[in-house]
């Protein structure tokens, strides 16, 4: 599982002129789900991002979680954080999981997150999305459950 984590001071998505999720202040997350994916990895990665230090305290200073601020989430799916782009000029997507178990995956991770007590809200599975945000700082960290970066 993959995830680019973006501290916003505001984020939002939108299908078809229909916005489907928006936050104030808090994180946005687009979330990538490798084929080998499952619970273990939504777990880890759930915890890795409500846990993150990267809120500034009194002293400007990253010290602080989404927990600690109440800070909400957006969560977007992106398979093409699978993209591999080593060869040729088009992406593959080969490690990506197919979209029949990314999108229950997509929907535990979300369930999970909420269970933290955490306002969230989402993108919609597998539609054209445009999304908007102002990254705050600006902050932009990403995280691989298999720990390859």
């Amino acid at each position: 599982m993959r995830a680019v984590i973006q501290r916003v001071s505001r984020a939002s998505v939108t299908v078809d002129g229909e916005t489907t999720g928006e936050i104030g202040a808090g994180l946005l997350v687009l979330l990538g789900i490798h084929r080998d994916d499952g619970t273990k990895e939504i777990q880890w990665m759930v915890d890795k991002i409500i846990n993150l230090r990267i809120f500034e305290d009194e002293n400007g200073k990253m010290n602080y979680s989404l927990l600690d601020t109440g800070g909400a989430m957006l969560i977007v799916s992106q398979f093409t954080l699978y993209g591999d782009c080593r060869k040729g000029r088009r992406p593959g997507y080969s490690t990506a999981a197919p979209p029949e178990s990314a999108k229950n995956l997509y929907q535990q991770f979300i369930d999970s997150i909420k269970q933290k007590n955490i306002s969230t809200s989402n993108g919609r599975f597998q539609a054209h999305m445009d999304v908007e945000l102002v990254n705050d700082g600006p902050v932009t960290l990403l995280l691989d459950s298999s720990k390859l970066f």
